[in-house]
């Protein structure tokens, strides 16, 4: 590819593709993350210390998704309108800094799930070298491991965004309750979770495992208290446990 900007969260798939991207490329690989409301604040900070351990020069961009209509509207194919205006940034940041291409961290198990950004990807020419190979999740992990990168086993994530029902609309107030919602969850100790919001009811997703604590007293308590605090009247926990993309259960076709 001769050089490439890379879309990096500081998640498992982009860690590895900038990991392996500075060694083929060296400083002709660059990162950049995007800084906005629907991204947390602290997936942010963390992003910075990870593409400053794998030597990368760090970029920052600024987006507004929230001035977008059919991104706060949230169609079904919110994502596309999201990844389609991130990449278009994106581009012209590799233009300015003289790199060929634009690449993110999406894999093969990617295409079996609705992502509708993935056709913003394939209009503008972003690249997904992850994909291309076949590598799966498991493969990102795993290989991950073996380089000794501290992302290896990190949690999925997702913008905020993913929080709402298709169709409720998205706005600031809805994004801080879901985000300071998410904040007492990690304070407490989980890795893996999801607020899921709908309206007067807060959804809670966390691994089948970790049911029993999250139900213990007092933390049972204690996160109903601080739910209600941030507005929800209800706080519910989904026996099923969490999974990726749950509001796309509600898709047919």
């Amino acid at each position: 590819m001769g050089s490439v900007l890379i879309a990096f969260s500081g998640g498992v798939d982009s860690s590895l593709l900038l990991a392996v991207a500075r060694e083929v490329l060296g400083d002709r690989a660059v990162a950049a993350t995007a800084r906005s409301e629907v991204y947390p604040e602290p997936e942010f900070r963390q992003a910075q210390e990870i593409a400053t351990q794998l030597g990368a020069r760090h970029l920052t961009l600024e987006t507004s998704e929230l001035a977008l209509p059919h991104f706060t509207d949230n169609p079904p194919d919110r994502c596309y309108y999201c990844k389609r205006e991130l990449f278009t940034h994106l581009q012209e940041l590799a233009r300015q800094e003289g790199l060929a291409w634009v690449a993110d961290g999406a894999q093969a198990d990617d295409t079996r799930d609705h992502r509708p950004g993935a056709r913003a990807a394939q209009e503008l020419g972003v690249r997904a070298p992850l994909q291309e190979a076949g590598l799966t999740k498991d493969d990102l992990r795993e290989l991950s491991h073996r380089r000794g990168l501290p992302t290896w086993d990190a949690p999925s994530r997702a913008c905020l965004a993913s929080r709402f029902p298709y169709g409720d609309q998205i706005n600031p107030e809805k994004l801080r309750q879901v985000a300071e919602a998410e904040a007492f969850l990690a304070e407490a100790g989980f890795r893996q979770y999801r607020v899921r919001h709908h309206g007067s009811i807060a959804r809670v997703e966390v691994p089948p495992e970790d049911l029993a604590r999250l139900l213990g007293e007092p933390l049972r308590e204690q996160l109903v208290v601080a739910l209600r605090e941030l507005g929800f009247t209800y706080v519910t926990v989904d026996l099923q446990g969490f999974r990726s993309g749950s509001m796309n259960e509600t898709l047919t076709g």
